[in-house]
């Protein structure tokens, strides 16, 4: 994508997150990454008057595993203190799960996370259509004290909701201290530490990530009181207990958030080879009628499980019921509210 047409998304998303004139926005990168990003974000706030500055972070060591709420801020408290003082950072770099993201949080500056390829980013632009969708959604889960979780392949979950708040991504943010993650859409929430319980069957052609890869034989999940006890199946299954098992923490093993997609410019297909365009799966996360669970930290939505062993898994073709309401129902999403017309 051309500079004039990265920044003509990047002026469309500032005006979606509220950015006013003389407002304070920070473009954090690290090493040569993401320059192109900087460069039509600082372009695009300019336009709107904002003050415009780029951070730009040593380059990493050698990446290993996905290692979530570790970057390179951490030694930098000087940089974090500057990043609480904006009004807004877009985060080209990935702090979710971080102290230091928290901490920026908390003092009020809103953040937008955007690493994701440009071409998606254009395609899956934040609209306030998607925005009201999401909301809604999120105004169903808050309000439910248990999700269920069903599938033909064998998947029968139930998650006690009486503990953490519930996330609205709409992949656009206005309000003070609140993150978003550009692409996105869909809403998540947490089960009770202790009140997860039952079976997950992953299913061939469900996502796994970090992996950035389909399921091609089922793997099964056992759950008792928020703890993943067994995980069976064939290659696919050695392949995830070998990837937790190299963080050497057991509270991997935890579960973390659970919701569903709502995006309909979201494709469960473009993960296939030769089309997967890079980033880190942000839209298979958001397809619409998806029904995602996660394993490892839940410090996110203030749970004390802050490992860095985390894995999203979208599947397809799930029923989900909140105080037995249905949602989803085989991967529709059946309350009109929140329905929305796929592209």
């Amino acid at each position: 994508m051309d500079h004039q047409s990265f920044t003509e998304i990047c002026l469309h998303q500032l005006k979606m997150s509220g950015v006013q004139k003389d407002e304070r926005l920070v473009v954090l990168t690290q090493g040569n990454e993401r320059l192109d990003y900087a460069d039509a974000f600082m372009a695009a706030g300019r336009i709107l008057g904002a003050n415009m500055y780029h951070m730009r972070l040593p380059a990493p060591p050698v990446a290993g595993a996905w290692a979530v709420g570790q970057t390179g801020l951490a030694a930098m408290p000087d940089a974090v203190e500057a990043l609480k003082n904006c009004d807004m950072l877009i985060d080209c770099i990935f702090l979710l799960f971080s102290p230091e993201q928290f901490a920026i949080q908390d003092a009020g500056t809103r953040i937008l996370t955007a690493v994701e390829p440009p071409e998606l980013l254009a395609r899956m632009l934040p609209s306030q259509e998607l925005r009201e969708k999401v909301e809604i959604g999120a105004e169903y889960l808050a309000r439910a004290k248990v999700m269920r979780i069903t599938s033909p392949h064998g998947t029968d979950v139930t998650y006690k909701l009486n503990t953490y708040e519930t996330v609205a991504e709409y992949a656009c943010t206005d309000t003070p201290g609140r993150w978003d993650h550009w692409p996105s859409g869909f809403v998540f929430t947490g089960g009770d530490d202790d009140g997860v319980d039952g079976t997950i069957v992953v299913a061939p052609g469900d996502v796994l990530l970090p992996q950035n890869m389909y399921v091609r034989d089922p793997i099964t999940y056992t759950i008792e009181k928020g703890w993943i006890t067994d995980i069976r199946g064939g290659l696919d299954a050695e392949l995830v207990k070998s990837y937790m098992e190299a963080f050497n923490d057991p509270r991997g093993m935890g579960m973390s958030h659970v919701g569903w997609g709502m995006n309909p410019n979201a494709k469960w297909h473009g993960m296939t080879p030769g089309e997967f365009p890079g980033g880190m799966g942000m839209e298979p996360r958001s397809f619409y009628g998806n029904v995602m669970f996660s394993t490892g930290p839940n410090n996110e939505l203030g749970g004390p499980n802050d490992t860095a062993c985390h894995l999203d898994i979208p599947m397809r073709g799930c029923s989900l019921f909140l105080d037995d309401e249905p949602i989803v129902i085989d991967g529709d999403l059946v309350v009109k509210e929140m329905q929305m017309e796929r592209g």
